[in-house]
């Protein structure tokens, strides 16, 4: 399994895919992110759609989020619709949209 990192210094304008590849964001990323799973770092600016089994927001992250597993922790600052089968967050955590949770 491939591990693609953004760093804090790159900001990337566009879509990432990466089918069974990790995406690391401690950098901005403005589009759409599809990929195993997504660590949006401390560090981390994502504004578009995430997809993924395995998202763990530590940053900030605005637009939408899909997928099996999402982790916010305590330094999350989410602004999106999210569908997701299981949903854990540390106390401090912001999220602000809808929330499915499947379950």
């Amino acid at each position: 399994m491939s591990r693609t990192v953004i760093e804090e210094d790159l900001t990337v304008t566009g879509n990432i895919a990466s089918a069974s590849g990790d995406v690391a964001v401690k950098g901005r990323v403005t589009g759409d992110i599809k990929a195993k799973s997504v660590d949006v770092q401390l560090s981390g600016d994502v504004t578009g759609a995430i997809d993924a089994d395995s998202v763990n927001v530590q940053g900030k992250q605005s637009g939408r989020i899909k997928c099996a597993e999402l982790s916010l922790e305590k330094s999350a600052d989410v602004k999106s619709d999210v569908i997701a089968q299981s949903l854990s967050s540390e106390k401090g955590a912001r999220l602000v949209g809808k929330v499915q949770v499947t379950g």
